[in-house]
């Protein structure tokens, strides 16, 4: 039984693979055009800062497990301090462009390298120069006020943002194929809704099954024409 299930289940979708086709394409279509019409462009830019012995361990010629202890224990820290509202407005100050502090909180990301002493600033903007000024700005803004608070110079810039110039939320592929699956998904729905409303029957198995009895024998239909009836 569940073998024929399977079977009639398959045979349903083929008989309206036309219709599901026409509605994966349809999305498909909608995905393109969401893409290119809808989605805002961001550019992202980012700088990477490495945490080092500060000036009173300079007189070693190596890292000591103090420092590497002080290091790690001070990432966090950093990583907050970057997003403080202190740190943005003098980045917005020292580029004066017309954004505001939430702006670019909303669109800044600190993530710390594991195991490491690495610390990365992302940031996203509508325009790639402006990702790249702000990302390295707030790399100079910060090693300045890290400087100014704890009075040492731990903190040097590893990669200097650069502009990139392909958004970083846009992927027209990806979004195509999201597009496809959800098409894909209310096609299937769509053809089975449609079938469990059509009561007509259509076949002598579906006489079987709505009256519990066999079919003995079917007529086949004859075509006639001007009137004249004729078997063919």
């Amino acid at each position: 039984m569940e073998e024929l299930d399977l079977k009639e289940l398959f045979q349903i979708f083929w008989n309206k693979k036309l219709q599901i086709i026409l509605i994966v394409a349809i999305f498909m279509v909608i995905g393109v055009i969401y893409s290119i019409g809808f989605v805002t462009p961001m550019y992202e830019s980012y700088t990477t800062l490495l945490l080092v012995k500060g000036e009173e361990s300079e007189k070693s010629d190596s890292i000591t497990t103090t420092d590497l202890t002080l290091n790690s224990k001070l990432v966090p820290t950093y990583r907050e301090l970057i997003r403080s509202k202190d740190v943005l407005r003098q980045v917005i100050s020292s580029l004066n462009i017309d954004i505001t502090e939430e702006e670019i909180k909303d669109h800044i990301t600190v993530t710390s390298v594991e195991d490491t002493e690495l610390i990365e600033i992302s940031v996203e903007n509508k325009d790639p120069a402006n990702a790249a000024k702000i990302a390295n700005e707030m790399a100079k803004v910060f090693t300045e006020k890290v400087a100014e608070l704890y009075k040492i110079n731990n903190v040097h810039v590893i990669d200097e943002a650069e502009i990139e110039n392909t958004p970083s939320n846009i992927n027209h592929a990806k979004n195509i194929v999201i597009f496809a699956f959800i098409g894909l998904v209310i096609a299937v729905a769509y053809v089975l809704i449609a079938n469990m409303l059509d009561t007509t029957i259509k076949t002598a198995e579906d006489v079987e099954k709505l009256f519990k009895i066999p079919v003995l024998a079917n007529i086949p239909m004859n075509n006639f024409e001007n009137g004249k009836g004729g078997r063919k």
